[in-house]
């Protein structure tokens, strides 16, 4: 039986010229750019050619951009000095535990957006030395409004950090953010690969070289060149993938009872659905899936294999059990959205039946 990988908001499959950059940077990246000889300084040139192919793909400078050793790498390098941070409730786990303890949460409808009258009560609040908003949700996919939340951040002189390892795949840097941070394993680039975006002007002291641990060289390179072949294909990608999408919101909401599509049904990703069962459990629910030959995630993206609740439906006031997050990616096929909705009902009456709840 063939799988049906539809866990890309998780991680992209490698993309091929990911894997064709990685394998030619092999032989001359190994060394540590950070010294003086000559395959070090091969190292060097091949790291700094990548910075400058990431920073044009995403209209930064180059002096702007650095790497880091992951996604959650480059949030926590960005929030290290922050004492009093003001953040919406829906934030990726590594926001939310580089916060400190004095930090603000601020609410979302039941849509997953942000509420944007208390995000510039809590901006303009004494003390408040940072904000951060994800982009785009990395569970449900609501887009947030961005450019509104940084103009509330600017008119309270508080830098806005953005989180937008899920939205860089799809549609350009949003506006306004004085920081911002991506993960390459995100849009098909290799894992340990995170990109920390300071913008000019603000006053921010960056992490020491050695406090940022050691530059992995062919992969960035890779990273970098995935980066650039994604983006050129997003708009094309994102035209196939979002009718998929919209099919699998529809025909779950119409062949399932008890069931709730979460999520802006406009404002959103086009690749990310995501929807809860009721009476149904989470982790039966995954793990049925996987033996049909699916692999999504079930329950919070960060948290699925602690089995606590999703803490972003739950701050929507959504079900946050018995949730199945589907994403899509290039190698996803129409036929595999057939027959992922063709089991589904399937699947979920069964597991229904063996927990004793039936006649839905």
């Amino acid at each position: 039986m063939s799988v049906a990988y539809l866990d890309a908001a998780t991680a992209m499959p490698l993309h091929p010229v990911a894997r064709q950059a990685l394998l030619a940077a092999l032989d001359d990246g190994w060394a540590d750019p950070e010294r003086l000889y000559t395959q070090a300084r091969r190292a060097r040139q091949l790291l700094d050619a990548a910075q400058a192919s990431a920073a044009e793909s995403l209209g930064v400078r180059r002096d702007e951009l650095s790497f880091t050793p992951s996604g959650t790498a480059a949030i926590h390098a960005a929030m290290q000095s922050a004492s009093v941070v003001v953040h919406s409730a829906i934030e990726h786990s590594a926001v939310l535990h580089a916060a400190p303890p004095d930090s603000r949460s601020v609410p979302v409808d039941r849509l997953g957006r942000l509420d944007l009258d208390a995000w510039r009560e809590a901006v303009r609040r004494p003390g408040v030395a940072l904000a951060a908003l994800i982009a785009a949700s990395h569970e449900v996919g609501t887009v947030q409004p961005v450019a509104e939340a940084a103009t509330a951040c600017h008119e309270a002189g508080v830098p806005l950090l953005v989180d937008a390892a899920q939205s860089v795949p799809w549609s350009p840097l949003p506006e306004g953010p004085s920081l911002l941070t991506a993960s390459a394993r995100k849009w098909g680039g290799p894992a340990g690969v995170g990109i920390l975006v300071v913008r000019k002007g603000l006053r921010w002291s960056p992490p020491a070289p050695g406090e940022r641990g050691p530059v992995d060289v062919p992969a960035v390179v890779a990273a970098a060149a995935s980066l650039r072949a994604v983006r050129a294909e997003a708009a094309a990608e994102a035209a196939r993938l979002r009718p998929l999408v919209d099919r699998i919101r529809a025909t779950v909401a119409a062949t399932v009872p008890d069931v709730e599509v979460v999520g802006d049904p406009v404002e959103r990703l086009p690749h990310l659905v995501t929807f809860s069962c009721l009476y149904v459990d989470g982790e039966a629910l995954l793990h049925a899936l996987d033996r049909r030959g699916f692999a999504v995630s079930s329950g919070s993206s960060c948290t699925a294999s602690t089995l606590h609740p999703s803490h972003v439906l739950e701050a929507m006031g959504v079900l946050s059990h018995g949730n199945v997050r589907v994403s899509l990616h290039r190698g996803t096929t129409e036929a595999d959205v057939d027959r992922f909705l063709a089991e589904l009902p399937g699947i979920v009456a069964d597991l229904r039946a063996e927990a004793g709840v039936v006649g839905l």
